[in-house]
């Protein structure tokens, strides 16, 4: 995966960018202005964005990634849930770190549903699931490691697009939805095993 670069300045492009999309969409000239309204020039928006308007909604998942993991780090509650719980948890707090921009989330959605910008959505979605499963304590390093990463990436998917049907900033709704989604993988996971043991216990044949 194509690491990310962070500095306080691009964050805070981001930050100052990200009204400017909701009303008009993510550009160039909101690149621009987003970088001038921070103080600096702004010519150096191609420095800060070399990948230009998807580098730059790429940076804002980043950006929303680590509020998300510092979100759960500050919650006292966190390390006392189970991992499904913690899962739970993490989506909210994906979801409440860009619920107050919600319509640049949809235009940010739809930029990289393009398909010349598919590599990006990717990563986006790769970065942000490893974040889950590592704020959540996941150190697995064997094929689950991607096995839950692509179920979660899925979960997580569908989640997204179901809370963004509407401009409203609640959660509840997705939440409830997300819950449904996961009952499902805890079900498929008790099958799994419950067929894993049945295969083991059966008495070999000649």
């Amino acid at each position: 995966m194509i690491p990310i670069e962070q500095s306080p300045e691009r964050d805070a492009a981001i930050r100052a960018l990200l009204p400017i999309a909701d009303a008009g969409g993510w550009t160039e000239k909101a690149l621009a202005h987003a970088v001038a309204a921070t103080g600096l020039d702004p010519a150096l928006a191609p420095s800060l964005f070399p990948r230009g308007v998807p580098g730059a909604i790429e940076a804002w998942c980043d950006l929303a990634d680590r509020e998300m993991e510092a979100a759960a780090a500050a919650d006292p509650g966190f390390a006392e849930r189970r991992t499904g719980g913690r899962i739970r948890r993490l989506v909210e707090l994906r979801l409440s770190a860009v619920a107050a921009h919600k319509p640049a989330l949809r235009r940010g959605v739809a930029t990289l549903a393009l398909p010349w910008n598919a590599p990006v959505s990717m990563r986006c979605t790769a970065r942000t699931v490893d974040s889950m499963w590592h704020a959540a304590g996941d150190r697995s390093a064997d094929f689950a490691w991607y096995t839950k990463r692509a179920s979660l990436a899925a979960v997580y998917a569908a989640t997204l697009a179901f809370w963004l049907r509407d401009d409203g900033p609640e959660t509840a709704e997705a939440l409830a939805f997300l819950d449904r989604r996961l009952q499902g993988l805890a079900q498929i996971g008790r099958l799994r095993r419950k067929v894993a043991m049945s295969s083991r216990d059966k008495p070999a044949t000649a």
